[in-house]
């Protein structure tokens, strides 16, 4: 029987009800530069009030134990972007000059024929946005990376390190300058005011938005200090950039929930790197490590999640180890949408763990690579440098250079601070966890030598 026929009422409310049920969630990754996991109030943070920061903690899911890819810019921005060990990727550490890049074994760009989770997203229908801070490839004399749209973005903005900079924000041949039509202090600003236009663009269709600020990277120059230069680096300019970071997104985030998108879509609150400077590992909640180290405040990041639609109110991690790998497949997955043909990545699909429903143990390994060779930046405390590899495989997190030396064991369940090493106590264990990050190291540690970009 033709119900529509019989009952004409009934096809005026089908396609209704039929959007009702294939609506999918938007989703938006707000990564934040260089915000150790010790800066914002939820996690302990008393440097500047960060309420809005806090707020999507109440309303969400907050982890205790997320880690970037890696610890410094670009190779965490494409572990995040393409579900990939940064290594296997051949991003070493930050992208720079091509004599530098070259020094660091690392190639000038990220190949754009890679996995990227914004395309995944295009292909299912997605409108894509990219506002904020790129570091994958463009500036200084790279002059050859691919369009940002390559790697499956409609739309974007994005600054001096990036193929194609905005002119508001880039009016010199650097970072920043005193220049730029929209000063230093307005940034966070800035790229909120073209996040809520992309969303009011699309609020009647699902998107996927990376809202990516350079704050808290140095320098930071809150208004009133725009002069003082001898002070940006200080606590006392940190603070106020803090709180206007805070008081902007929280605007974006109002955006959202007031042109009615908000419990329908998933926000991903989260850092690139630890700190730097540290403030004497305050800024890592004291965990040993800073940016550029594989000690854990150089890669446990904070990281929220709000889902109104989904997650419920209030609920801490305290159980699962989640990566940045993971969040290509585990967001396709909530999102009900397929990855890109073909793909294999290094993170796994942990949709029940990020929805709430579960606080399950990892099942496979998390490995890293930083400072290979003297040109890499290391931090000032000899303390906080660590040797270049590293594996978390359960409670258990192993440190040791590429030729087997300086193996330091910890237990992650009782020394989150890493200042006992037990590898001596663990022998058998040690070598297992050495030969299999040292065998993932050499197999794709020329990867970065391929210099066809």
């Amino acid at each position: 029987m033709n119900l529509k026929k019989h009952l004409p009422w009934l096809g005026a409310l089908l396609p209704i009800a039929n959007t009702q049920a294939e609506t999918k969630p938007n989703v938006v990754i707000i990564y934040i530069d260089d915000m150790g996991i010790g800066d914002i109030g939820c996690y302990g943070g008393k440097f500047a009030p960060t309420p809005n920061i806090d707020k999507l903690a109440q309303d969400g899911l907050l982890f205790n134990q997320y880690y970037s890819s890696a610890p410094v810019s670009s190779p965490s921005r494409c572990g995040l972007t393409t579900g990939l060990f940064p290594l296997e990727v051949g991003i070493n550490t930050f992208l720079n000059d091509k004599a530098a890049n070259k020094r660091c074994e690392q190639r000038n760009f990220l190949d754009d024929k890679l996995p990227s989770m914004a395309r995944a997203f295009q292909n299912a229908g997605y409108s894509t946005g990219h506002i904020g801070k790129w570091h994958m490839g463009g500036g200084r004399d790279v002059h050859n990376a691919p369009s940002i749209k390559n790697y499956g973005f409609d739309e974007y903005i994005s600054t001096y390190e990036s193929p194609d900079p905005d002119p508001t924000i880039t009016a010199t041949k650097w970072i920043w300058s005193d220049k730029d039509s929209v000063k230093r202090w307005r940034r966070t600003e800035y790229f909120v005011d073209k996040s809520i236009e992309f969303v009011k663009k699309h609020k009647d269709e699902p998107f996927f938005l990376n809202l990516w600020p350079d704050d808290m990277h140095t320098p930071w120059v809150p208004e009133f200090k725009q002069k003082e230069r001898k002070s940006w680096e200080t606590q006392e300019a940190f603070a106020p950039v803090l709180a206007e970071m805070d008081k902007q997104l929280g605007r974006f985030i109002k955006a959202l929930d007031e042109l009615g998108v908000g419990e329908n879509t998933i926000i991903i609150f989260t850092s690139d790197n630890g700190p730097a400077p540290s403030f004497k590992s305050v800024r890592s909640a004291y965990l040993r490590g800073t940016k550029n180290s594989l000690y854990e405040g150089g890669i446990r990041m904070p990281f929220i999640v709000r889902y109104p639609k989904k997650i419920k109110a209030g609920q801490v991690n305290n159980e699962s180890v989640l990566c940045a790998v993971d969040l290509y497949p585990t967001l396709c997955s909530v999102a009900g949408i397929k990855t890109e043909k073909g793909y294999k990545g290094d993170g796994q699909n942990y949709a029940k763990i990020l929805l709430g429903k579960s606080e399950a143990k990892r099942k496979t390994d998390l490995m890293w690579d930083f400072g290979r060779n003297k040109h890499f930046g290391f931090p000032g405390n000899p303390y906080d440098r660590s040797p270049h590899l590293a594996i978390r495989s359960g409670k258990w997190k192993l440190l040791v250079n590429g030729d087997g030396s300086d193996a330091q064991l910890y237990d992650m369940e009782k020394d989150k601070f890493e200042k006992n090493n037990i590898a001596s106590e663990h022998p058998n264990l040690v070598t297992k966890l050495s030969k299999k990050v040292c065998e993932w190291y050499a197999a794709n540690k020329d990867k970065g030598l391929q210099t066809s970009n």
